[in-house]
């Protein structure tokens, strides 16, 4: 099998290299091609994620669904993981029974074990799969630590990439991992880049859902379900949490389950500080499991870099609290990120000054696009998207902007449209910043609305 799986593999590298996503007017997505299997998807990556020069994982280890559900462990067929002693090298592909023996969907009973990574990193590839493209796998366990934790530090300008594929983690009790999914790669640098993509899964538990660091990274989630969080600190943890990474990609998938507690506002349902941030056909909702409601915008994103979005839905039941006016909240008060990801000023500056027609320099300013967006709520929301100013300066010694209150309309190089937004609003926007509903675009302008075009300005203003 694995020698059977390498061959697929390496003709999928091929085909994602060659074709990636289609370009626009193509088919592009899952559900355009609802011809295509799940392992004929599983071979196609957004276009701007490079795919070429990694390398077939060194070590594949199968894992039995029911001699390790009687066992509580992982029990291999064929090569065990003691032969790792405990380090993995060459990266590593693990591929779990998907079924047992009279064909029900295999749950384990603990967290999946994940191996020391030693050696040199450069194309390496680490995978979690299911044995049945398209058939999940679920990891059931109440243990406080429970996590899938991929530990890398120190990266450098090394390519690395993690792919889970059909897997569901069901970590109620894991109050003490910092993520369900932790995504712990650090210490990366350009040219370098971790790459993690996430498709048909389902992620339930830790102090965050899903959480990335910082860095030289590209994380894109396809057919998911975010399901929350368990941590205790509830004002400061969030369904997923996104910490300055340079891409978020996710479509065709939902996030919920944000944990509240009581009249505390709590946390986000999504909080994502990447550079570029994309979101196709995704559901947000404050819908939590237990408690109640988050009071909370459902959306915490920075206001600086680059959003786009089509098919957004955004779905608002009562908090115990007041809830926060905004859904969509594009902030300002805290730079995320390394400097370098971003092509200008992100305080207020003397060198720059709004023209008088902002729609004609869409391609010179910070800029986010929300197209179909619908919201459902429990009342009329007096506005669903806010654009936060720019500040003057940071506060000594740390990321947090200052001087926000004080900023000129005219200094902010910051736009935000919005096209055919829909539901129990009053408006779309708060009377804050560049904002503008449903606008007639100058024709040089019509590529904000063109999800690759946009893309590709967004990358190609830093060099990626």
């Amino acid at each position: 099998m694995p020698a059977a799986y390498r061959s697929r593999f390496i003709l999928g590298l091929a085909m994602a290299a060659a074709v990636g996503f289609a370009g626009p007017g193509e088919a592009s997505a899952a559900e355009e091609t609802p011809d295509l299997s799940p392992s004929d998807r599983d071979n196609r990556y957004p276009f701007y994620m490079p795919m070429e020069g990694l390398r077939v994982p060194a070590i594949t280890l199968f894992i039995k669904c029911e001699a390790s559900r009687a066992a509580g462990q992982e029990v291999y067929e064929g090569r065990d993981a003691a032969s790792l002693y405990g380090r993995a090298e060459g990266g590593y592909e693990f591929i779990y029974e998907a079924v047992d023996g009279a064909g029900r969907p295999c749950v384990y009973p603990f967290s999946p074990w994940l191996p020391q990574i030693a050696g040199s990193l450069q194309g390496t590839q680490y995978i979690l799969r299911s044995s049945i493209p398209g058939r999940r796998v679920t990891f059931r366990t109440g243990g406080q630590w429970a996590t899938i934790n991929l530990r890398m530090f120190e990266i450098g300008a090394q390519r690395i990439h993690f792919e889970m594929r059909d897997i569901e983690l069901d970590f109620p009790g894991a109050v003490e991992a910092k993520g369900a999914l932790h995504l712990e790669v650090d210490g990366t640098t350009r040219p370098g880049l971790f790459s993690a993509v996430v498709r048909r899964s389902k992620i339930f538990g830790g102090k965050n859902a899903v959480f990335a660091p910082g860095g030289e990274t590209m994380l894109y989630i396809e057919d998911s379900e975010i399901a929350g969080n368990v941590g205790t600190n509830v004002d400061q943890e969030h369904g997923t949490y996104i910490n300055g990474t340079l891409v978020s990609h996710f479509r065709n998938s939902s996030w919920r389950g944000q944990l509240a507690w009581k009249n505390i506002a709590s946390g986000h349902q999504l909080k994502d500080k990447a550079y570029l941030r994309v979101y196709e056909n995704v559901t947000v909702s404050n819908l939590p499991n237990s408690q109640p409601p988050s009071a909370m915008p459902l959306i915490d994103i920075s206001a600086f870099g680059f959003t786009w979005s089509n098919n957004l839905r955004l779905k608002r039941f009562a908090p115990a609290q007041d809830p926060r006016d905004t859904l969509v909240d594009l902030r300002t008060e805290i730079i995320y990120g390394p400097r370098e990801h971003y092509p200008w000023n992100l305080l207020v500056s003397p060198n720059w000054r709004m023209p008088a027609s902002p729609l004609s320099v869409l391609d010179q300013v910070y800029l986010s696009v929300f197209q179909n967006t619908s919201v459902e709520s429990f009342r009329t929301e007096p506005y669903v998207f806010a654009l936060r100013p720019q500040g003057t300066g940071l506060e000594p010694g740390s990321t947090v902007v200052r001087g926000n209150e004080r900023t000129t309309l005219a200094q902010q190089r910051m736009v935000s449209l919005a096209f055919n937004t829909t539901g129990r609003i009053g408006r779309a926007y708060s009377q804050e910043g560049w904002t503008f509903t449903d606008p007639r675009l100058p024709a040089d302008a019509n590529w904000v609305l063109d999800r690759d075009a946009f893309i590709r300005h967004a990358l190609g203003l830093i060099g990626r």
